[in-house]
C-alpha cells in the first residue's frame, strides 16, 4: 500500500536472480589471500521488469564469501543528456540497416547530442516522407545508444541500471558481465538482452570503474537471439563471443569490431538427455592452463535447467577438447520451488586462486554460491 502511494516501483518485488561476477576494480585494503568482487544481478519487479542491480563482497583464500552490508537504499542512474554522438560512429552501424538513406546525416554537424538531433530532424525542411523511416531509424539508435551516470557519487551496492530506452522498456536480462584485457587496457563490458514486449536486442554495457557506464547496441546478421557472452581478450587479434543463434546450439562468433559481428558456427550441439530442448552459456569463458573453461547450461525434460561446462582449445577456441558427460549444478529437494521451478542458472564466473566462484539463481527466486577447486574439474572432463 505504501508503494502504491508513493507511486514507488519495488525493482525486486518479483525475483532476484541469474548473477555474474567479475573482479573488483579497487583491490586495496584487504586482508593476505581476499578478493574483493562485483556481482551483478536480474532484479525483477511488478509487470515483469527487469533491471540490473549490483553487489560487492570478498572472498578469501578457503572460498568463504562475505558480501557487504546493504544500505537498504537503491539510486538510478540517469542517462546524460550532453552525451555527444559522433556522425560517423553512427554511419557505421546504421549503414547498413536496409532502407536508411545515410543522406539524411548529411544535415547534422560532426558532434551533437540527442536532442539537438532532434531538434535539426523536426525542423529541417530537407526531411520529407521518403526520410522519415530514416529518421525514425536514427532516432532509435540514439535512444538505445547512451550514456549512463549518477547525479553524484552513488555505492556499487546502491546503483540500479533500470530500462532507460524504448528498445528495452520491458526489461534489461540476464546481464553478463566479463573484465576485458587488451595489451594494458583493463575494461568491463557486459552483454545483455533488451526487451520492449515484442522484440529482443543485443545491448552492451561498457565500464571501466562501475561509476559511469556505455551502452551500444550490438549490430550485424550474427546478432540475433539472447544470451551471448565475450570472451576476456582477443583470440588471435579478435574479439570473441559465444552465442546461440537458434536457440538450440551453442555457437561462436570472432570479429575486428566489438559491436559488429557477421558470421557463426556452430560450436555445440545437445548430446545427452539433460540438454536435448536447449543448450546455452553460463557467462563468459576463463582461461586456464588447460584451455577455455565454459560453464553452459541445458534444458532438458519439464524445463529442468542443469549447469555443466566444457573446455576449448586456448588457440582454436572452436574446438571443444573437453566435456562433462553430466550435469556440474543441478537444483536439490530445496531448491526446486520458486519463481521459475527447477531451474538453476548463472551469467558468470570467477577464478579466486586454485578455486572456481560460482554464484547462481536458485528458481530465480534467491542467488547462493558454489565454490569447486578448478583442478578438481579440469580432471573431470571427457573428450
Amino acid at each position: 500500500l505504501d508503494a502504491f502511494l508513493t507511486k514507488e516501483y519495488s525493482i525486486e518485488a518479483a525475483a532476484l536472480f541469474n548473477p555474474s561476477v567479475v573482479p573488483h576494480p579497487d583491490q586495496s585494503e584487504l586482508n593476505p589471500g581476499e578478493k574483493r568482487f562485483v556481482m551483478s544481478l536480474r532484479a525483477t519487479g511488478e509487470g515483469h521488469i527487469s533491471s540490473i542491480v549490483f553487489h560487492t563482497g570478498t572472498v578469501d583464500r578457503q572460498g568463504n564469501i562475505k558480501l557487504d552490508p546493504s544500505s537498504g537504499y537503491h539510486n538510478l542512474l540517469y542517462k546524460k543528456e550532453d552525451a555527444r554522438y559522433e556522425k560517423n560512429f553512427i554511419l557505421k552501424y546504421t549503414g547498413f540497416v536496409p532502407g536508411f538513406k545515410t543522406s539524411i546525416l548529411d544535415i547534422l554537424p560532426d558532434s551533437f547530442t540527442e536532442r539537438q538531433a532532434k531538434n535539426i530532424l523536426t525542423s529541417s525542411p530537407g526531411i520529407d516522407q521518403t526520410m522519415v523511416y530514416s529518421a525514425r531509424i536514427l532516432e532509435e539508435f540514439m535512444d538505445m545508444n547512451y550514456e549512463l551516470d549518477s547525479t553524484q557519487p552513488v555505492p556499487i551496492n546502491e546503483q540500479v541500471i533500470f530500462p532507460t530506452a524504448a528498445g528495452e522498456s520491458m526489461g534489461m536480462e540476464d546481464v553478463r558481465f566479463v573484465k576485458f584485457e587488451d595489451a594494458s587496457e583493463v575494461c568491463y563490458y557486459g552483454t545483455y538482452t533488451a526487451y520492449n514486449g515484442k522484440q529482443i536486442r543485443t545491448q552492451l554495457i561498457e565500464t571501466k570503474n562501475f561509476e559511469q557506464y556505455k551502452v551500444r547496441t550490438l549490430n550485424g546478421p550474427a546478432v540475433s537471439d539472447k544470451g551471448m557472452a565475450l570472451f576476456p581478450e582477443k583470440i588471435n587479434g579478435k574479439y570473441a563471443m559465444i552465442s546461440r543463434q537458434g536457440g538450440e546450439n551453442i555457437n561462436i562468433m570472432f570479429s575486428d569490431d566489438l559491436c559488429f559481428w557477421e558470421k557463426f558456427q556452430v560450436l555445440m550441439e545437445p548430446r545427452f538427455t539433460w540438454e536435448f530442448v536447449q543448450l546455452g552459456n553460463c557467462g563468459s569463458p576463463l582461461r586456464t592452463e588447460k584451455g577455455w573453461l565454459l560453464l553452459t547450461h541445458g534444458v532438458g525434460a519439464m524445463r529442468k535447467y542443469v549447469i555443466s561446462a566444457i573446455l576449448l582449445d586456448l588457440l582454436d577456441p572452436t574446438q571443444i577438447i573437453g566435456r562433462l558427460d553430466k550435469p556440474l549444478i543441478e537444483a536439490d529437494e530445496s531448491e526446486r520451488e520458486g519463481y521459475v521451478p527447477n531451474v538453476v542458472y548463472t551469467c558468470g564466473f570467477m577464478q579466486h586462486g586454485d578455486l572456481l566462484i560460482i554464484p547462481y539463481a536458485v528458481s530465480d527466486s534467491a542467488t547462493g554460491f558454489v565454490t569447486i577447486l578448478l583442478n578438481d574439474l579440469l580432471g573431470e572432463f571427457k573428450l
